[in-house]
């Protein structure tokens, strides 16, 4: 091997075996992988993505650790965009939301829950692939961020009468660590 070849990857004879630690990257979670978060080890569930159209994909991920389950999201735009958000009781919305809807076909423009305000940022119409398979099912989303646009609020409707509603935060990559494949 000539000095050069240092920088081309080496003797291409030597076989080291395969690279378990590249591309363990929080983009590449599969169910059954476990991750660290907030002092406390997840197992993926689940992969879902959300496409929007035109190329516009939402992936997601179910974590479970315990009986608590999250949901992390990774939206690409000029740059990558991670987000937790957890599934809350929708009647915590007040009847006026659900009722906005049916009669106007939108939510208000602003939400009060828990003493935050959220204000609605966009609307999109998708399909929601369960395990990143289709055909997808169509939804609707309502995104909703307070002043600070560190937390978020998502309403989703599903068909005329199904509502869901998800409270999360922003994140960064670096704060998910020991990422493990299945075994």
């Amino acid at each position: 091997m000539g000095f050069f070849d240092i920088f081309k990857g080496g003797d291409k004879k030597t076989d080291q075996g395969p690279d378990v630690t590249g591309g363990l990257t929080l983009a590449k979670l599969q169910p059954g992988w476990m991750v660290d978060y907030d002092l406390k080890t997840w197992e993926v569930k689940a992969h879902h993505t959300y496409d929007w159209s035109e190329g516009d994909l939402t992936h997601e991920w179910q974590l479970v650790s315990g009986d608590a389950i999250i949901y992390l999201e990774l939206e690409h735009d000029d740059v990558d965009d991670w987000s937790l958000n957890s599934l809350i009781d929708f009647s915590r919305l007040g009847q006026g939301v659900k009722t906005a809807i049916q009669q106007t076909g939108d939510p208000p423009k602003t939400i009060v829950l828990d003493g935050v305000t959220y204000y609605m940022e966009e609307m999109a119409g998708g399909s929601f692939l369960k395990n990143t398979q289709g055909p997808g099912q169509n939804l609707l989303r309502w995104s909703y961020e307070d002043d600070d646009g560190e937390k978020y609020l998502t309403i989703e409707q599903w068909g005329e009468d199904e509502f869901q509603a998800y409270l999360g935060f922003f994140v960064e990559e670096y704060q998910f660590t020991d990422i493990l494949p299945a075994a």
